[in-house]
């Protein structure tokens, strides 16, 4: 397995508005993702969201209403997100019947330079995170359609 990406493609019976709204504000992303979350839609601001007692960095790359949500995370408190020390997730949206097609993606594994042993356990664990995480997103955003 090469461990560059995880990909998941979710329907959504939701306009656009609102499923950008659900992956990208703080408010909404907490009702299926983390227990917590505080960051701003400004990109390249830091910001945090958390697991329980584990907190991880979180940096908004691009949000442009309602098409494309992009952050870097798990980058080291105090550096600035980049290719190389971050994962990117991007959440594209695009408009299908009466919902929106959701497709996510998060990449950045390999470049973070680990160790095959570190890189394969921490892919695996988002691989089972997302399994576990995505399915939750549809029905969060049709309650608020």
């Amino acid at each position: 397995m090469e461990y560059g990406a995880i990909e998941r493609e979710i329907y959504i019976e939701a306009t656009p508005d609102v499923v950008f709204d659900v992956v990208s504000s703080p408010e909404h992303i907490k009702g299926w993702w983390p227990d917590d979350a505080d960051y701003s839609l400004v990109p390249g601001e830091p910001g945090h969201i958390s697991f329980g007692d584990k907190v991880e960095q979180f940096t908004v790359v691009d949000a442009e209403p309602p098409a494309l949500f992009r952050f870097r995370w798990t980058h080291a408190p105090g550096e600035v997100a980049a290719a190389g020390n971050s994962l990117l997730v991007t959440f594209e949206l695009k408009p299908s019947g009466d919902g929106t097609l959701l497709r996510m993606t998060e990449t950045g594994f390999r470049e973070r330079g680990w160790e095959a042993a570190v890189l394969e356990q921490c892919f695996n664990d988002h691989v089972s995170g997302w399994d576990h995480f995505i399915p939750r997103l549809a029905p969060y955003a049709e309650k608020l359609r």
